[in-house]
């Protein structure tokens, strides 16, 4: 029997997924050559891929081959993985964190070595994920937090690594860039380190396009003075969903929405893009294509949480939160580690002024999600609600330090000091929030502008508070409340007949505004009483 062709046929039948045919041949493989450590490799990897983990363990076991060396420890410990045998998973890979050091020197030789094919990933940065994951599961996330970041120091090229940590908001902002800037990228691999530093940006245009631009051009493209060929990466689905994530974080939401919408008819199964999507959509309150989104998803993934999602999502849109809820609960029982169904969870009860069960989802999104400053946002915003200015501080302070870039924070800031009656901090602030915005300035802005506007009036800055004001009605042409604040710091300006005219224009649009009825009122009769009309009811 000819060995190298038996080899080869088991090769061959576990490329093309023929996983009883590979197990067939490997087991008379490992008969003839007397269990070969190499053949009972093959075996086992065929027991493993046909999800006969228990079968595989018993195999490598049987024959003592679990500290042969490190392939089979690894193939060991995934069966146990996948058997959720957590812990006894870590006792075979050992959870020593001085292990990591040989992740470091791997870095620096086997990780960057090519075989005979072409790069590997090497099994150290594979064994660290894999203690990641683990630690994960075990709820301990802390060293889940040390081994996935052992495992990109160990080899860049380990992706999972990178999903686990930035996808899952493992790491603050600053501690995200710190991490990228501590891996070592060969030259011929800054597509890489270029592509991960656009998944990790959320805010800043300008940071994002520079990259962005690099990757997109080819090298018949880039000018001969970039020092860069440019990388060819136009059009890639990833890509477009890096930059649909921006565009989605810079609440320029019809962009957004369009770019993933581009994405999706060319790929209607990109999962990675479908959250973003489906949150733009929310933005957007396009319920119908919700609708037939999420009636889509839920027949071809019915396990998959971002299924349930947009299921929530549409019920969110049309403001049915009792089922919203629901769902976005459904959903995080299906993938815990779904951001955005926490975030439409705790969202479905704040809508609905539910505060402390609001509170509740968010605070689990901040303990499962430390990276993100999302939660810490919407419970400083709930507290405000709920007239608790100090915890709200504390809470917006908290999300200030984890993405000091989000403009949100600082008109919540901004917002928070007005309350207070510290117009001048309320003015510094909001201003730090609209030098972040992406310009041109978006409606999504428009109170943004109306409140520095307000904090301006309330210092007496009239002139500069009238000119935000007008900038707001340049977002929102038809608000009745910026009108009526145009009127009123007029008629603080004793300037009756423009305050009058603004006044009426405010009523206009929301005749029922006792505010501006009343203010409209007092100009009239302000201005009856400047021409000695004798009264407002007279003038009348």
């Amino acid at each position: 029997m000819n060995l190298e062709k038996l080899r080869s046929v088991v090769r061959d039948a576990l490329g093309k997924h023929l996983y009883s045919s590979a197990i067939f041949f490997a087991d008379k493989l490992v008969t003839v050559s007397g269990a070969a450590a190499s053949d009972v490799y093959l075996l086992a990897q065929a027991y493993y891929l046909s999800k006969q983990y228990q079968r595989a363990l018993h195999l490598l076991r049987q024959e003592h081959l679990l500290t042969a060396d490190d392939r089979f420890k690894y193939l060991a410990a995934r069966c146990l993985a996948e058997l959720k045998e957590w812990d006894e998973c870590l006792v075979m890979l050992g959870d020593d964190e001085s292990l990591a050091e040989q992740s470091g020197q791997a870095s620096e030789g086997e990780s960057m070595e090519l075989n005979g094919e072409g790069r590997e990933i090497n099994i150290v940065a594979a064994n660290c994920l894999l203690r990641g994951r683990a630690f994960e599961a075990l709820d301990n996330r802390t060293k889940a937090l040390f081994w996935y970041k052992a495992t990109l120091r160990a080899d860049p090229y380990c992706y999972e690594a990178f999903e686990h940590l930035f996808d899952n908001r493992m790491l603050s902002a600053d501690a995200e860039a710190k991490l990228l800037d501590s891996l070592k990228f060969p030259a011929e691999d800054r597509w890489l380190a270029l592509l991960y530093q656009c998944k990790s940006v959320k805010f800043g245009q300008r940071l994002f396009e520079e990259r962005a631009v690099e990757l997109e051009r080819s090298a018949d493209d880039a000018p001969s003075t970039s020092g860069s060929d440019g990388w060819g990466l136009r059009g890639n689905g990833d890509l477009l969903a890096c930059r649909a994530d921006n565009l989605y974080h810079r609440a320029e939401y019809q962009q957004c929405y369009d770019l993933t919408k581009s994405v999706l008819e060319r790929d209607p199964y990109h999962l990675a893009c479908m959250p973003v999507h489906v949150a733009a959509a929310l933005e957007l309150r396009r319920k119908n294509e919700l609708f037939l989104l999420a009636h889509k998803l839920v027949q071809e993934y019915p396990q998959k949480a971002v299924a349930w999602f947009a299921v929530g999502a549409y019920y969110s849109c049309i403001r049915n939160y009792d089922s919203a809820r629901r769902y976005f609960a459904k959903s995080t029982s299906l993938d815990s580690s779904f951001a955005p169904a926490w975030l439409g969870f705790g969202n479905a009860f704040a809508a609905q002024d539910e505060s402390d069960q609001a509170m509740a989802a968010y605070r689990t999104a901040a303990r499962l999600f430390p990276g993100c400053h999302l939660p810490s946002l919407c419970i400083g915003i709930e507290y405000q609600k709920t007239n608790n200015l100090n915890l709200a501080e504390q809470f917006l302070k908290d999300a200030q330090k984890l993405c000091p870039q989000d403009p949100l924070i600082y008109n919540e800031l901004g917002v928070l000091s007005y309350r207070n009656k510290d117009h001048r901090k309320a003015e510094s602030w909001l201003r730090k929030a609209l030098s972040l915005a992406p310009e041109p300035l978006t409606d999504a802005w428009e109170a943004t502008c109306v409140n520095l506007g307000h904090a301006l009036r309330k210092q007496r800055k009239y002139a500069e508070a009238i000119d935000w004001y007008d900038k707001a009605l340049g977002l929102c042409p038809r608000s009745a409340s910026t009108y009526a604040a145009l009127g009123y710091t007029h008629h603080l300006m004793d300037q009756l007949t423009l305050a009058i005219e603004y006044y009426h224009k405010a009523l206009g649009l929301k005749a029922d505004d006792t505010f501006t009825a009343e203010m409209l009122t007092r100009a009239l009769e302000d201005e009856g009483a400047r021409f000695g009309m004798g009264g407002g009811e007279e003038f009348l």
